[in-house]
């Protein structure tokens, strides 16, 4: 079921079912998250099966306020609330040591849970409705290409929802920069609109990166974000040559690409996305979606820049190709 607009009757409905133990599909500003009662292990048990998901990957922990993240994290310490006072409500999701009564299934089995405020309207309208945590990973099939739209999410996992609030496009479109504040010094998960430059400006302090660390976060396995058909990540001065190359296989290949020199490519099947990194971020994984609808051989996927500004991308399209 999708309600098409999200009005003040559609909220109180999907939260009278997430209190039901029902899951509930809603927009947030980064992809539209498949929602259940974080406190409920059935409920949540119930995200598992929809998205075919391993029980061992922890799940993130939506509130309406930071000042509920003490019903969830033993303790709430300086750096998170100078990241809280900065980034929330935002795409930012910061990882804390867990408190003892919060259900395994939303930690993967870890002593540690992943909170985050969302920006988007709606899904604080329907949090601070429901009055606790929501539980919610991207509304989509375990390992794809995360839902930016709610008719992504019905055409990922149909009847598996009780409702789909529909609130439009995702703004950010690409997952929440995760943080983990457990270990001695901060270590980021994984890159995301918020970036290592800007989380170290408002710690004061460097932040690792993940290669040595033992949490499990989203977002963390090889492959992810995938489409169906076959992608792989061309360097733009090689792009053409790749096309010509398939075409002339007799392939029908797709084509995602952001340069002016690309702008020409004799390609029936090509999506030019913008060339500034936050615009791309919010169009990529409609494209995504768009191509792979097509049933094609391929896809080939312009390579972006390596600055930091694209480490989001970078990330996302390393795991979505072969």
């Amino acid at each position: 079921m999708i309600l098409t607009e999200a009005n003040p009757a559609a909220i109180a409905k999907a939260a009278a079912l997430l209190r039901a133990g029902e899951l509930v599909a809603f927009p947030t500003e980064t992809v539209y998250g498949l929602g259940a009662d974080a406190a409920n292990a059935l409920a949540v048990g119930k995200i598992f099966s929809a998205k075919g998901r391993p029980a061992d990957h922890p799940v993130i922990v939506h509130l309406a306020d930071p000042e509920q993240i003490t019903d969830w994290a033993a303790e709430f310490p300086d750096t998170a609330r100078k990241l809280a006072a900065a980034f929330w409500p935002g795409p930012l999701t910061i990882i804390f040591n867990k408190q003892a009564n919060v259900p395994r299934a939303v930690t993967g089995g870890q002593n540690t849970v992943a909170l985050r405020v969302p920006a988007n309207p709606t899904a604080l309208a329907l949090l601070r409705a429901f009055g606790g945590g929501v539980a919610a990973p991207s509304a989509n099939r375990f390992g794809r290409i995360s839902p930016t739209q709610a008719f992504h999410v019905a055409e990922e996992l149909g009847d598996k929802v009780s409702c789909i609030l529909d609130g439009g496009p995702c703004s950010v479109g690409v997952e929440s920069t995760i943080i983990d504040l457990t270990d001695d010094a901060p270590v980021l998960l994984r890159p995301g609109r918020i970036t290592r430059a800007q989380l170290k400006a408002v710690l004061g302090a460097e932040v690792r990166l993940s290669s040595n660390t033992q949490i499990r976060a989203p977002g963390m396995m090889a492959v992810h974000y995938a489409p169906h058909t076959i992608a792989l990540l061309c360097n733009p001065e090689t792009l053409i040559g790749m096309i010509d190359e398939q075409c002339a296989q007799g392939k029908q290949v797709g084509v995602l690409a952001h340069s002016d020199i690309c702008r020409m490519i004799p390609c029936r099947h090509l999506i030019l996305l913008p060339d500034r990194a936050e615009s791309y971020e919010a169009a990529l994984y409609s494209s995504l979606r768009e191509l792979d609808n097509l049933q094609l051989d391929m896809l080939l996927i312009e390579q972006p820049p390596a600055s930091e500004e694209w480490a989001a991308v970078n990330d996302r399209l390393s795991k979505a190709t072969v």
